[in-house]
């Protein structure tokens, strides 16, 4: 007989949707960074935004308290997310150069809720995607959750370029022929010396 798996949340009792947690305390925890977590009082980031985050002068990193996407603050105005760190920078720098720049993190925290006035500024997708890397919040190479090779793995394949046939390669390391000529061109993993 099989058992149904249900919420692990103390006289929750709704069945288990993601990380042993029913739908409603999963939400909670992507919404609000805690499974029994409750809904914001209105207004409350407002005034925290306000009060708290634009007074704010160390150099330490401020981390946003209320909602956030994929690790970065947001807060909901008209029914829209605009995200905390393009506010406060534009209360430090003025308005973007352009309506495509980023508002970029100095300290490689922003994923981690950071909204400090001091660590923000105007950058363009490339300039802020290079921060990532010298930040190593990028994930690449064998970092990346969807890698199948290690960083030694593509040096043994670049060194078998030659002495094997690339289906060979391919058959030998579990990935497509496709995969191993994209390896030897240097159009994948091109940053690994």
């Amino acid at each position: 007989m099989a058992t149904s798996r249900i919420c692990s949340i103390p006289d929750c009792g709704k069945p288990m949707h993601a990380r042993g947690w029913c739908s409603t305390h999963y939400w909670l925890w992507r919404m609000h960074g805690d499974p029994l977590g409750g809904a914001t009082r209105w207004g409350e980031p407002e005034r925290y935004l306000r009060e708290q985050v634009l007074s704010y002068t160390s150099d330490d990193c401020l981390i946003w308290p209320f909602a956030r996407s994929h690790g970065y603050a947001i807060i909901t105005r008209n029914r829209r997310n605009i995200a905390v760190s393009r506010l406060v920078c534009e209360d430090e720098h003025g308005p973007p150069p352009t309506p495509r720049h980023q508002a970029a993190h100095s300290c490689g925290k922003g994923h981690l809720g950071c909204i400090t006035r001091g660590h923000l500024r105007w950058a363009t997708r490339a300039e802020n995607m290079a921060d990532c890397l010298e930040h190593g919040t990028r994930p690449r190479g064998e970092r990346h959750g969807r890698s199948k090779l290690t960083e030694d793995d593509v040096r043994n394949i670049r060194r078998l370029k030659g002495a094997l046939v690339q289906r060979d390669i391919a058959e030998l390391f579990g990935i497509s022929q496709t995969a191993v000529g994209q390896i030897h061109r240097r159009a994948k993993w091109s940053w690994l010396p």
